[in-house]
């Protein structure tokens, strides 16, 4: 036996009941934090304050809440404060604490496990507050509750005092406030991001119509001292959400379809329009849960949605003259949408646990759409026709992007490998360590190709602007040389079913000049990937180089200059602060560059600064690319006029 056999033998006989260990309390969560909020990076810290507003947003759907506010203080620190009904404070009658303490340190308890407390909610694992409190350095839980004002602090999950009664309150004042505080030694970060919040609230204030939400950044002060704040409210609710993703496109029904429901008890609420667009735009939701892989009631939708609309269009002889065969995908092209159903006992499964799998949802929504949307389209028949030619245009364009896409599929008779011949190809041949510049314009590319590390990095030149394919149909982009010149060098033969084993490369780094066209180009690509190939983005691949705007110069000192700040750092350092006493150039164009600073600066990857494209959320994402892409100048003025304070020129 050898001495490894021997070791592991040793370790066996030592394994008994003293090696299992036991995590008492919430003692659980922060060992695997992960396990409960996804990750302890910027979207689980951002997840602790949706566990709470989604607390008080259960109460809101019980009929007891409609004003939520959420404060983030200067020490990053979250308080959020509703008017519902507040957090029992009586004594528990298995554990003899007070309620208050019990849902605060207890994990799997709550009333969304008694039926008669909440009928239906956002999150029924009972883990929500009780997994922040244990994340927290510091939470404080304030209860207004039957004219007393209860409090009661933690640190670390633990209670640190006693649930007490720290003032009186008028009857009418009634509500929850918990201010928290994420642990650092948790979390990478403990900032929180504005944006981020907004986003959350202002959905959740479309799914809640008549909750208002505040958030408010006590980071972020005016000239006055006020601190920067946005409310978030709906009257119509889901109608909104549907007019907000639908900005910047132009409306073929001119208003919302609205359906409401409620079949075996289960609430349904769906608001859709079509647009002019080529894009279909749906969102789902359980119980205010954004399930983005979809699930029953989605599917359930879109037959209802399809069957509906085929047979008004048969039943009217709309069909008779048309050459192609309808599917299923020609029913949503140009559609925007929102479903939103409620489940008191809801099943999620799919790879992140947002795919609704009960099979009772689907028949409900389905008949709910043909009920509903046959009746509209029978009361609006002008609506109704419009409708149709659209589905039938889409039908005709699927067809000819079909046979577009075989272009891409056809190998080349020059190249005969089917890469385009622009590509300036690397040596390696595994595509982790792999990656593809895609430059603006020749001169650039032949820098780029001249400075690059051939091994393992490729470059594919791009002559001229990209097509905006936010403009377009289908079929038109498969016949655009630089859409498919790019196709080709990723390895994709068919966009409609993405294969990421077969991607040539896993960095694809969008390198244009720092100016105002360089950027309109990187915003084509973006929209390009964004719409023809979402996965790029989903799994990472995508980036965007920063090329220097100036190289600056002082005897043997050099230093390459992103913004006026370092070049003003780099002349009082070296040049007295006198401009004269340091040669400054500026870098109007990656083909300014010779070979050896554009790998130094830009491609180098010791040294150069690439910025990975995330989408954090669709719809914001989707209505952006809408606004700014789209074929309506109004919105697009709007954004201008509204950013403009954030934008510099580029002169």
């Amino acid at each position: 036996m050898s001495s490894e056999d021997l070791r592991e033998e040793e370790v066996e006989k030592k394994y008994s009941a003293h090696n299992i260990q036991v995590l008492e309390g919430l003692e659980a969560v922060r060992k695997r934090p992960s396990m409960y909020i996804g990750d302890t990076h910027v979207k689980g810290l951002h997840h602790l304050v949706s566990e709470v507003v989604d607390n008080s947003i259960d109460e809101a759907l019980a009929g007891f809440c409609n004003d939520i506010q959420v404060t983030i203080l200067k020490d990053d620190s979250i308080v959020v404060k509703d008017n519902g009904r507040g957090i029992p404070v009586d004594e528990h009658e298995k554990l003899h604490k007070s309620a208050l303490e019990v849902v605060m340190t207890v994990l799997h308890a709550g009333g969304k496990f008694d039926k008669g407390s909440y009928k239906v909610s956002g999150g029924l694992h009972g883990v929500g507050v009780s997994c922040v409190n244990a994340l927290s350095d510091y939470l404080r839980a304030e209860v207004r509750r039957g004219g007393h004002v209860y409090m009661q602090e933690y640190a670390y999950g633990k209670p640190t005092s006693p649930v007490s009664i720290i003032g009186d309150c008028d009857e009418s004042d009634h509500g929850t406030t918990i201010q928290f505080h994420p642990d650092a030694t948790i979390f990478q970060s403990t900032v929180y991001q504005f944006d981020i919040l907004s986003t959350r609230l202002r959905d959740l204030a479309y799914l809640n119509a008549g909750v208002r939400l505040t958030l408010t950044d006590m980071r972020d002060l005016d000239e006055e001292g006020k601190p920067h704040s946005e409310v978030y409210y709906s009257e119509t609710g889901l109608n909104d959400f549907v007019r907000f993703l639908d900005e910047g496109k132009t409306s073929l029904i001119g208003d919302v379809i609205h359906i409401h429901s409620n079949k075996n008890n289960i609430p349904i609420e769906v608001a859709m329009t079509y647009n002019d667009s080529f894009k279909e735009n749906i969102y789902s939701f359980v119980n205010n849960i954004n399930t983005v892989e979809g699930g029953t009631h989605l599917t359930g939708f879109r037959r209802g949605l399809g069957a509906t609309l085929k047979k008004y269009a048969e039943d009217n002889k709309m069909l008779d003259k048309v050459k192609v065969e309808l599917n299923k995908d020609d029913f949503l092209e140009g559609l925007t949408a929102v479903i939103s159903v409620k489940v008191l006992e809801p099943q999620f499964e799919g790879q992140t646990k947002t795919k609704l799998g009960n099979t009772e949802v689907m028949g409900a929504v389905d008949s709910s759409v043909r009920e509903a949307l046959g009746n509209y389209l029978e009361e609006h028949p002008n609506e109704a026709k419009a409708i149709v030619e659209k589905v039938i245009l889409a039908a005709t364009a699927r067809h000819a992007a079909q046979t577009a896409r075989a272009r891409i599929q056809r190998k080349s008779p020059l190249s005969g490998s089917g890469l385009p011949g622009k590509l300036a190809d690397c040596s390696c041949k595994d595509p982790a360590q792999s990656e593809l510049f895609l430059v603006e314009g020749d001169s650039a590319g032949g820098s780029a190709k001249q400075g690059r590390d051939r091994n393992f990095q490729a470059i594919l030149p791009l002559r001229g602007k990209i097509l905006n394919v936010e403009k377009v149909m289908e079929h038109k982009i498969y016949e655009s040389e630089s859409v498919v010149n790019i196709f080709r060098a990723l390895g994709i033969t068919d966009p409609k079913n993405f294969e990421f084993e077969k991607l040539r490369y896993h960095r694809v780094i969008i390198m244009t000049d720092a100016d105002v066209d360089g950027a309109h180009i990187a915003t084509l690509l973006m929209t390009f990937f964004y719409r023809c190939i979402p996965d790029i983005i989903t799994h990472g691949c995508l980036y965007i180089a920063t090329p220097p705007l100036y190289r600056c110069l002082k005897g043997n000192n050099q230093e390459y200059c992103w913004t006026d700040q370092q070049v003003r750092t780099f002349i009082d350092k070296y040049g007295q602060g006198e401009e004269r006493n340091v040669k400054v150039q500026r870098f109007k164009g990656l083909g300014e560059m010779n070979p050896e600073q554009l790998w130094d600066t830009t491609m180098d990857p010791e040294n150069r600064m690439l910025k990975r494209v995330r989408v954090e959320d669709a719809a914001s994402a989707d209505h952006t690319f809408s606004m700014l892409m789209g074929e309506d100048v109004a919105p697009r003025r709007k954004f201008i006029e509204e950013n403009a304070t954030y934008a510099t020129l580029d002169t």
